[in-house]
């Protein structure tokens, strides 16, 4: 939006022509997608997450379905968001990036966030969805509005620091497993023949233990914590909602909140230097589009995939995972904003991208919305009940049914309306003034 010199325009929203088509696709596809990564927990056990993954269901298709899902989705889909939340500081800030720039756009950026942290909290407490990932949004941006100035060369970097702590962390967990390991095999070549262990051999063998434990979810935490869950899911809506309150509690004190502020701020940055770059709105030629997918899913779909059959040994060997998981979850998240924004370059592509727009310019209703149905209609003791542990596959099935629910509902709903129902109230609040609600016919 321009002006003349001097001017300042009214801040509103980007609406009808002035919104980036492929930012609404590249949304509305992740909002959809992060329904496959969290009916799991939504259906239960939770321990399956901390401890056996089989305790969800391990039939054939079950590990199958597990596998590709770790590789293609699991943690791309907060990846494309959380670029996307740093691009959308770019958008929301154009007019602050000039020097004449007008304060209140930090202040309605700032206003915009305090009122998504309160919306995470209503998902956390009044949802009871403990993996809200609006409020862990909400923190970074309180943090994440100075940078905006800086430039592609120090966005990168910082943007993956941490990635490149995790891999020299995990380099040393490698090493370190890999001589637990030797010790171990030695010390049970010794007890098969009888022999006295040494002291460094017996604490192999004991830890060795207690980790083989944990991975088949023997673990005292994850005992318990699976025997909590199906008492509080065959008790009183009461039990159900206090259980998933304290599993969120159980999540910050074990300082993964801290863990996910950490991260989404970093990808967050490295949204902003996509921007920048022009990569992640489409501006890139197809040719760059083409490198950055065959290098980024190269690279992340393999380390991926060889770290997903790592953790099918359910043994505690040395896993590659530990060091190149970060990396691989960004590379990978990188690859969906490439393979999409070359779909939207081509008839077809554009073709089968165009609903997934629909779903980006909802996507915070879409999101809510989820809760309601997995954690409140389907798995409540007020709701259907439906059985904890159905299986990977049926749960990636159901979860298939509820997106293309969502993708019809999203498309129906924007043909009539400007936004959707939340990002109505969200806007209103965060402008302090009522919102178009209806579609406005778009002049030329």
């Amino acid at each position: 939006m321009t002006g003349q010199q001097g001017a300042v325009p009214a801040l509103a929203p980007v609406r009808g022509r002035d919104r980036i088509a492929v930012l609404d696709a590249l949304r509305g596809f992740a909002i959809l997608g992060i329904f496959y990564m969290n009916v799991p927990a939504m259906s239960g056990p939770i321990s399956a997450f901390l401890g056996d993954i089989r305790a969800m269901g391990w039939a054939p298709l079950d590990q199958q379905v597990w596998l590709f899902t770790t590789t293609f989705l699991e943690g791309t889909q907060r990846g494309m968001l959380e670029m996307l939340f740093g691009a959308g500081l770019m958008v929301t800030a154009a007019k602050a990036m000039e020097p004449d720039g007008p304060v209140a756009v930090a202040d309605l950026y700032i206003r915009r966030n305090l009122w998504l942290l309160a919306f995470g909290l209503i998902n956390i407490f009044v949802l009871l969805w403990p993996g809200d990932i609006l409020h862990v949004y909400a923190l970074c941006a309180l943090a994440l509005f100075p940078f905006r100035k800086l430039g592609v060369r120090w966005l990168i970097p910082l943007g993956l620091l941490l990635a490149s702590v995790q891999v020299v962390g995990g380099a040393f967990e490698y090493a370190s497993r890999t001589e637990m390991q030797q010790t171990q095999a030695v010390a049970a070549e010794k007890q098969a023949k009888g022999e006295k262990l040494t002291k460094a051999e017996s604490e192999a063998v004991k830890e060795w233990q207690e980790k083989i434990d944990r991975i088949n979810g023997k673990e005292p935490v994850v005992e318990k914590l699976t025997k909590d869950e199906v008492k509080a899911r065959s008790g009183s809506f009461m039990d159900y909602a206090g259980f998933l309150i304290s599993t969120y509690i159980m999540i910050v004190g074990k300082g993964s909140l801290l863990g996910g502020v950490a991260e989404a701020f970093s990808v967050m940055l490295l949204g902003i230097a996509a921007w920048k770059l022009g990569f992640i709105q489409g501006q890139r030629s197809t040719r760059d589009y083409w490198i950055a997918l065959i290098v980024a899913y190269g690279f992340g779909l393999t380390a991926r995939y060889v770290g997903g059959l790592e953790r099918m040994t359910f043994m505690p060997i040395p896993k590659t995972i530990w060091m190149t998981s970060e990396l691989a979850r960004i590379a990978v998240s990188v690859g969906h904003v490439a393979l999409i924004n070359l779909l939207m370059r081509g008839a077809i592509g554009r073709k089968i991208m165009w609903p997934f727009l629909a779903a980006g310019q909802m996507a915070f209703t879409l999101y809510l919305m989820q809760q309601v149905i997995g954690v409140h209609i389907l798995y409540s003791p007020a709701g259907l009940h439906w059985p904890m542990a159905p299986g990977w596959a049926w749960l990636a099935g159901l979860a298939s049914a509820v997106v293309l629910f969502q993708l019809i509902l999203a498309n129906l709903w924007m043909r009539w309306f400007a936004s959707g129902p939340l990002e109505w109230l969200w806007r209103s609040l965060a402008y302090c003034k009522k919102q178009p609600f209806r579609r406005l016919p778009v002049v030329d």
